[in-house]
């Protein structure tokens, strides 16, 4: 039984809609997403509400694996195709046949593998390795990527003619700290989950006070990180000791809904004063709104600068650091304008660098 999509934000009942209405019309479908949002949640959704809920989900990572292997995982191969290759095995394409194949990270396929994945979803046919035979595969193809799959296209990462194949349907699962009102139900779904699952007293139901602390979260690892706070909490059923890790002793910090970083207060003010100093009554452009994304833009710019120099400019490093995709800081570097500075582009900047 599939994990039931919870919340009641405006954009989870959206999802859900859109699940009731295209269940049933075997249109590829493009999940898209940050890490941990739950796009495998709303693939087996899309599954159960189809006619093909009795026939096989099939789940493969495509990041999991590298070209060769992946390859053999999707198509299959013969006894001999290559070396260790000592009997025939079916693909998952194959045995996803008249049921859900769901690719996940499919952003991450590499360009070799993508032009034989379009000739499937073209043709419905293909050949296992080291066999000239004609596979014949009915299975209904869900994808999902937490990159942003048009930018790769414009820069020529991913195949144009597979994005649009794909993307037939594009459902987007925004950010959990985007919908913090999805929160309080999803901590009562998995307390109850939890709690029955294992022989343990109940999680503690979180207060009020605690309640709009984890509303004001950032939660940079979304619901899975959600998740394993509360399997923490099940353990030392101890809420106070939670939000001492959540919100580290000299961190005062203000969360951005439209963005992914925390910034500190003395951040805004500074921005306020800029925007004092040019206000007037006639002035429509001082805001509360304008502020805080001004102020949101400074902080992100200068963590990102700091991260960037003492890396060297490496976007891989700097990548795990800020736990954000190498596409998402390219896209950064080039929105913010960031410059390749020395190392530590400010104190203020080592300061708050040094606090995350």
């Amino acid at each position: 039984m599939a994990t039931p999509l919870i919340g009641i934000s405006e954009s989870i009942e959206r999802i859900r809609e859109l699940i009731l209405h295209v269940a049933d019309t075997r249109l590829n479908i493009l999940i898209t997403g940050e890490t941990g949002v739950g796009k495998e949640v709303v693939a087996q959704n899309l599954y159960q509400e189809s006619q093909r809920k009795d026939k096989p989900f099939i789940k493969v990572n495509c990041a999991a694996l590298p070209d060769g292997l992946l390859e053999s995982e999707l198509f299959g191969f013969e006894r001999g195709a290559f070396t260790g290759a000592d009997r025939n095995k079916r693909g998952k394409f194959e045995l996803a046949h008249q049921g859900v194949i769901f690719l996940d990270e499919i952003g991450d396929m590499s360009p070799s593998l993508q032009s034989k994945l379009l000739r499937v979803l073209q043709s419905g046919e293909f050949s296992p390795l080291g066999s000239e035979r004609e596979v014949r595969s009915d299975a209904w193809v869900i994808a999902a990527t937490n990159q942003d799959l048009e930018k790769n296209v414009k820069e020529r990462l991913f195949r144009e003619d597979l994005y649009y194949r794909l993307s037939t349907i594009k459902i987007h699962i925004p950010a959990l700290r985007n919908r913090p009102e999805d929160i309080p139900p999803l901590i009562d779904y998995y307390i109850e989950e939890y709690s029955s699952e294992f022989d343990r007293k109940k999680i503690p139901t979180p207060d009020p006070d605690t309640m709009e602390k984890l509303k004001a979260y950032s939660w940079p690892g979304n619901v899975r990180e959600l998740q394993n706070i509360l399997c923490r909490c099940r353990v030392i059923s101890n809420w106070e000791e939670i939000i001492r890790d959540l919100y580290p002793e000299g961190r005062s910090a203000a969360v951005s809904r439209s963005g992914e970083q925390v910034f500190d207060r003395d951040s805004i003010f500074d921005v306020f004063l800029d925007f004092k100093s040019e206000y007037s009554q006639d002035n429509a452009s001082f805001s509360l709104k304008k502020i805080t994304k001004e102020a949101a833009d400074r902080v992100e710019k200068e963590v990102i600068s700091s991260v960037l120099d003492i890396t060297d400019w490496n976007l891989t490093k700097a990548s795990k650091i800020l736990k954000i995709s190498c596409n998402t800081i390219r896209y950064k570097i080039s929105d913010l304008d960031i410059k390749k500075q020395r190392k530590y582009r400010s104190l203020k900047g080592a300061r708050l660098l040094m606090s995350f």
